[in-house]
């Protein structure tokens, strides 16, 4: 079970926090992260940490805005957002998987993910 906390209204420059707490599975966790979905588009990955090893990915697009955290002992992550865009808008999406293909295209991949938190919004206003 996922459970995310940080959405809200934030004006655009501003910066904002998501936290996501996993718990039920811990054992089987070795990846944590975001997604999000705007309103009309597909699911787009942000970035996720692997545990084992400690690395982190992220979204082309977002990397330095966007900065990924977390604590494995207590199965948390954090998503820090900084200047964030209109366009940033959207539901944002923990995510949690055990064994990805070590590749970019699996990692960014929504298939590779079978734990979903309920999503969280975000909403920049302009």
């Amino acid at each position: 079970q996922l459970q995310a906390s940080g959405g809200g209204l934030v004006q655009a420059g501003g910066s904002l926090r998501l936290s996501c707490a996993a718990s039920g599975r811990a054992f089987t966790n070795n990846h944590m992260g975001w997604f999000r979905q705007a309103p009309g588009k597909e699911r787009e990955f942000i970035a996720v940490i692997r545990w084992s090893g400690g690395s982190t990915y992220y979204s082309d697009s977002m990397k330095g805005r966007f900065t990924l955290s977390g604590d494995k002992a207590k199965n948390t992550v954090h998503l820090q957002m900084s200047s964030l865009k209109p366009e940033d808008t959207a539901v944002y999406y923990c995510v949690m998987a055990n064994r990805i293909r070590p590749i970019l295209s699996s990692i960014r991949s929504v298939n590779s993910y079978d734990a979903w938190g309920q999503g969280t919004l975000v909403t920049v206003s302009s």
